[in-house]
């Protein structure tokens, strides 16, 4: 299953057409392609798509976007000046189907792909570079603040939607002190 972009895709894309001019961006877990899409028109130096679903892979390969099949940076091999990703941040709710849960469900309390996320982001990051991350106040934000810190990065809300059952947030995050 594809996700089909809503109000999260809108909020973090409003921000990465503030960053991707001139820059080398990896869009993790692309999906239907709209944050790529969103640099590419932006003037980024160049965009890398990646994704664990191949009707994705397929989607964005249709759409000409350079893209490869990695779950989160497992085949990411270079560095990027601006990682974009708008993870699956729902806590696993039993009742959804598999195929479903896949696009929409970050773990059984739904920070484990993030953490994963923040965990290998630091070796894929240029010099002055870094990452834009929705989140959702549906997903536990304890664990992520703590592997940010323990990673040596920091993050600063740069925007947020209020709907009427959360919120959405696009954090920056990047390596301390920078």
């Amino acid at each position: 299953m594809i996700y089909a972009p809503s109000e999260d895709s809108e909020l973090l894309a409003e921000q990465v057409k503030k960053f991707a001019k001139n820059k080398k961006v990896l869009d993790i877990g692309s999906g239907s392609g709209i944050q790529a899409e969103t640099a590419i028109s932006s003037g980024a130096f160049s965009v890398l798509a990646s994704d664990i679903d191949q009707d994705s892979i397929k989607l964005l390969k249709s759409k000409n976007i350079l893209c490869i099949k990695s779950d989160l940076f497992s085949k990411i091999k270079e560095k990027f000046d601006l990682v974009i990703f708008n993870p699956p941040y729902l806590p696993e709710d039993k009742k959804e189907d598999t195929e479903s849960k896949r696009a929409t469900t970050g773990g059984k309390k739904g920070d484990e792909i993030i953490l994963g996320f923040i965990k290998n982001l630091k070796k894929h990051l240029n010099k002055n570079a870094f990452a834009l991350l929705l989140i959702s106040s549906l997903t536990p934000k304890n664990k992520i603040k703590k592997e940010i810190k323990e990673q040596s990065l920091s993050y600063e809300i740069l925007s947020e939607k209020k709907l009427f059952f959360e919120t959405l947030e696009v954090w920056k995050i990047e390596v301390k002190g920078l």
